[in-house]
C-alpha cells in the first residue's frame, strides 16, 4: 500500500488542492486525507501528482517502453509495427513494471510501394500485406485484427511534403477501410501531412488524424473536423525535426534528460534531419496556427511523439510535445489532459489517465505545479506503474549531450 501526503492532484482534468492519495494492490482506493497505518509513505509536498502519461503516437521496438517508463509514459499507443514483435512487446509490458503498456495499429494500411514502404527498404519492417482496390479493404481489417491489432492506421500521402512522389491509397479505398474498420467497431487513426489528405480522411469518416498537415492553411477545416468529432493527435514535436525546427539536441542536453537516456535514444535524439527532395512542401506555421484554431473549434487534441522518427526518443519526446501544444496556444492543464484523460477516452482506456478511486495506479510525482509551468513535467520525482515504482537510477555515463 502506499500514501502520497499532502499532493496537489492533476486528476487528468483538473488540479485538486493538496490531499493524499492511497494506492492499494496497484489500484487507486482513495482520493482525501487518509491516514492507512500499514502504507509506504511518499511526501508530495511541493509536488503535483499526475496520471501516468499517454504517448498517443509512437512506433516501437525492443528497448522503447522500457525508456518511455522512465520518463513517466505509462502507455505508448503504437501507431505502425512489426505485429508478431508487437505482440511480444506487450505480452511482456503486461507482466513488468519497468515498462509502459502497450496497445498497436500493428500493419498499417498503404498501396504497394507506398508511404510506410521505405521501412521494409531500411530493414526495419518485415515486408508486409498491402492492398489497392475497395474490394480488398474487408479482408485487410480482419487480417490486422486477427494478428492482434486495437485500431486501424491508414496511410494517405503522396510524398510531396518531403519532395518524393509516392503512390497512395485511393480515395475509394480510404473510405472503404474506415467502413470496414467501423464495422468492427474499431478506430481508425489516418497519417495525413497535406491539408487536402486531412480533409478527406475527415470527410472518409475517420476518428483520428495522426498528425497535422504542413503544406498549407486549410480555413473551414477545424471547424469540419469538431462537427465531425474528428480528433487530432498534432505531432509537432516530431514535424518539427523533420521540417526544421529540430529540438532534440537541446533535450538531450537537459540535466533532467541526459542521465536516463540509453546510448540509442540519445542517438536517435540527437540525429541530425532526414534530407529532403526539392521539391518538398511544408510551412512549419500551420500546424502551430492550426492547433489554436482546433482549440477554439473545440476539437479534441492528443499528444504524440511519433518516436522512433530522428530527433526523437520514446517518453522524452512527449515532454517537448506538451511544450509544443502549449507554445502552439493550449493552456498547460489542456496540454496534460491531451496526454491523460482524452487519449484514455478515445482509445477507450477506461481504466487510466486520471486519478480517482478504481483506476490503475499510473502515476507520475513531479516538483512544482505543471498545469501552470508545463516544463515542469521533466522533474520527475518518480513514476509508478500499477502501483509498482519504475526503477530510473541514472545511468553511469550519460553520454556526451
Amino acid at each position: 500500500m502506499l500514501l502520497f501526503q499532502g499532493v496537489a492532484v492533476f486528476d487528468g482534468e483538473a488540479l485538486l488542492p493538496a490531499t493524499d492519495v492511497v494506492v492499494s494492490d496497484g489500484v487507486i482506493a482513495e482520493v482525501g486525507r487518509a491516514c492507512p497505518p500499514d502504507a509506504e509513505r511518499i511526501d508530495g509536498r511541493g509536488a503535483t501528482l499526475i496520471p501516468g502519461l499517454i504517448d498517443s503516437h509512437a512506433h516501437v521496438f525492443p528497448g522503447d517502453l522500457e525508456q518511455a517508463a522512465r520518463f513517466g509514459v505509462t502507455t505508448v499507443l503504437d501507431m505502425m509495427s512489426d505485429p508478431v514483435q508487437a505482440g511480444r512487446l506487450r505480452a511482456g509490458a503486461a507482466t513488468a513494471a519497468d515498462r509502459a503498456d502497450l496497445r498497436t495499429a500493428g500493419t498499417a494500411a498503404t498501396v504497394p510501394g507506398g508511404y510506410g514502404w521505405y521501412l521494409v527498404d531500411m530493414g526495419l519492417l518485415p515486408p508486409f500485406p498491402t492492398l489497392v482496390t475497395p474490394d480488398e479493404a474487408d479482408g485487410f481489417v480482419a487480417d490486422r485484427l486477427s494478428e492482434g491489432s486495437d485500431y486501424l492506421k491508414i496511410l494517405v500521402d503522396d510524398g510531396s511534403t518531403v519532395g518524393m512522389p509516392t503512390p497512395s491509397l485511393s480515395a475509394e479505398t480510404l473510405r472503404a477501410l474506415v467502413a470496414a474498420a467501423h464495422d468492427r467497431e474499431r478506430l481508425t487513426v489516418v497519417h495525413a501531412l497535406t491539408a487536402e489528405s486531412a480533409r478527406l480522411a475527415a470527410r472518409a469518416g475517420a476518428d483520428v488524424l495522426g498528425h497535422l498537415f504542413v503544406d498549407r492553411p486549410a480555413p473551414g477545416l477545424a471547424a469540419e473536423l469538431s462537427s465531425r468529432g474528428t480528433t487530432v493527435v498534432p505531432t509537432l514535436a516530431v514535424l518539427g525535426e523533420l521540417f526544421g525546427a529540430p529540438q532534440g539536441r537541446g533535450l538531450a542536453a537537459d540535466v533532467r534528460v541526459a542521465p536516463y537516456l540509453t546510448e540509442s535514444a540519445r542517438q536517435m535524439l540527437t540525429m541530425g534531419p532526414v534530407p529532403l527532395g526539392e521539391e518538398a512542401r511544408h510551412d512549419l506555421g500551420v500546424p502551430d496556427r492550426t492547433v489554436a484554431e482546433l482549440r477554439d473549434a473545440g476539437v479534441t487534441i492528443l499528444a504524440g511523439s511519433d518516436a522512433s522518427n530522428p530527433g526523437t526518443a520514446h517518453g522524452v519526446t512527449l515532454h517537448q510535445e506538451l511544450r509544443r501544444l502549449v507554445g502552439a496556444g493550449l493552456t498547460p492543464r489542456e496540454a496534460l489532459t491531451a496526454a491523460t484523460a482524452a487519449p484514455a477516452r478515445c482509445f477507450g482506456l477506461d481504466d487510466r489517465g486520471g486519478i480517482r478511486p478504481g483506476l490503475r495506479a499510473d502515476l507520475v510525482l513531479v516538483d512544482g505545479d505543471p498545469t501552470t509551468d508545463i516544463d515542469r513535467t521533466l522533474d520527475i520525482r518518480g513514476v509508478w506503474r500499477g502501483g509498482r515504482r519504475v526503477d530510473r537510477t541514472p545511468r553511469q555515463d550519460p553520454g556526451p549531450s
